[in-house]
């Protein structure tokens, strides 16, 4: 049944994306952002560049209008042609030209007392809302023109206007209203000038930026994709011991407990057989002795497997009497297996629970391949390390058979391995033939 899940597993991993489609995916998704932003900016910039080009008409208006407002005479609401004759001097030699097109002033009552187009001298239009305001509070009003509307018919071979208003008073303190044409284009374009100034730059920070994150994310999509390598490939052993744990046990049952009680149960009955028949008593009660025995060696490995199935909670007995219980229940006639426990610092539970895998496995492998009568467990913390020792008497083995067995399919001691490196420690197998076995795990403290 595992054979199944495993391939598909390593069918899923066969499927992950690579490096290059992320990089791909990551640096599209940035070119669009940056697009986007480089069109944001666009629009945010013509909308200052259009009020910086108003803000500078009104700026010009203020500063023309006071400049002819010496030659606001009496005269020009009286009509006076040498008063017209005068102002219109001095605006088309101080005030028209570039994008200052038309001028006009009116008075209260909507009469155009001067403009450079001499037939709208004397016409009378009705003053809109803000041209009153302006008029009354003496502020500039700026706005586009409404070329459709009368007074602004002889305007409208300029095509799109900035009209700007000034409330203004004659040398006799009359009010009247200073009103500037200035082309519509021209004012944006100013404004203009100074995007195209800053918008390189604008961009070309965009780009840089762009251009320092495709390095970081290459780095980035390299770790994420070794890490997800590695828990996958972990996920995997892990599958695959579970698989070979469950075989072990099942095999454990089946060749040992299984078949000590059946023979139990057959000496049982040739004993109620032989008391039946009035036997050697003393052969009924060493054949007693022997089934008791034999019973005691089941509980035990019933025990074993028992710890092996369902360790021991760590975080609320502690890893002291855990391997005290786990070398007392690894212990047989053939094996005898001595926890050494003296000054014993108890480490925290993600470590303990390494400590105490690590131990079970290695004990275990010595029960099993090594041949051995003992086996000595040493725990204790040195130079910001637990360090657990696993030291067997057993006939041990040659160079590279730890590997040879992993490729058989015994992957106890790798698997192991993999999760002493994946918490920052070392596991290391030092053993040659008849010399035993010692397997060293190191996890650092923190």
């Amino acid at each position: 049944m595992a054979q199944p899940a495993s391939g598909a597993f390593r069918s899923e991993l066969d499927g992950s994306g690579s490096v290059t489609k992320l990089l791909v995916r990551f640096t599209a998704a940035g070119i669009v952002v940056v697009v986007l932003l480089a069109i944001g900016i666009a629009v945010v910039a013509r909308m200052q560049a259009i009020q910086k080009g108003i803000d500078e008409a009104r700026n010009t208006t203020w500063v023309v209008a006071h400049a002819i407002q010496p030659s606001l005479v009496p005269g020009l609401a009286d009509g006076d042609p040498l008063a017209v004759a005068a102002l219109d001097t001095a605006v088309r030699r101080f005030v028209l030209g570039g994008s200052l097109v038309r001028v006009k002033i009116w008075d209260a009552d909507g009469r155009i007392l001067y403009s450079d187009a001499a037939p709208l001298i004397g016409k009378r239009f009705v003053l809109g809302a803000d041209e009153r305001r302006a008029l009354d509070e003496g502020n500039t009003v700026a706005g586009v023109s409404e070329l459709e509307d009368p007074e602004n018919t002889l305007e409208a071979d300029f095509g799109k206007l900035l009209e700007v208003y000034l409330g203004l008073r004659t040398t006799s303190g009359q009010p009247v209203l200073f009103e500037a044409y200035f082309r519509y284009n021209d004012v944006v374009s100013a404004g203009w000038e100074t995007w195209r100034r800053f918008a390189p730059l604008a961009v070309g920070a965009l780009l840089v930026l762009e251009l320092v994150q495709v390095p970081l994310a290459v780095a980035l999509a390299r770790r994420l994709q070794r890490g997800e390598q590695r828990r996958r490939r972990l996920l995997d052993i892990a599958v695959r011991a579970s698989d070979a744990e469950r075989r072990r046990i099942a095999s454990d049952l089946h060749d040992g407990v299984v078949q000590d009680i059946t023979g139990v149960t057959y000496e049982l009955d040739a004993a109620r057989i032989g008391a039946a028949g009035c036997a050697n008593p003393d052969e009924r009660d060493a054949t007693l002795a022997e089934t008791a025995r034999r019973l005691r060696g089941c509980a035990r490995s019933l025990r074993t497997l028992l710890l092996d199935i369902y360790p021991p909670n760590l975080s609320a007995e502690g890893l002291r009497p855990a391997l005290a219980d786990l070398a007392a229940s690894a212990s047989t006639d053939q094996l005898t297996v001595q926890a050494h426990q003296e000054h014993f610092e108890e480490p925290p539970p993600h470590v303990a629970a390494l400590l105490y895998r690590a131990a079970q496995e290695a004990i275990r492998n010595a029960a099993r391949h090594s041949g051995a009568g003992r086996v000595d467990l040493f725990v204790s913390r040195r130079h910001g390390l637990w360090e657990l020792v696993v030291d067997d008497d057993g006939r041990g083995m040659v160079a590279g058979r730890v590997e040879e067995r992993r490729e058989e399919g015994h992957l106890g001691l790798h698997a192991l391995g993999e999760l002493v490196a994946d918490a920052g420690g070392s596991l290391a197998l030092h053993s040659a033939p008849d010399a035993g076995t010692r397997v060293e795990v190191r996890v650092p403290a923190q």
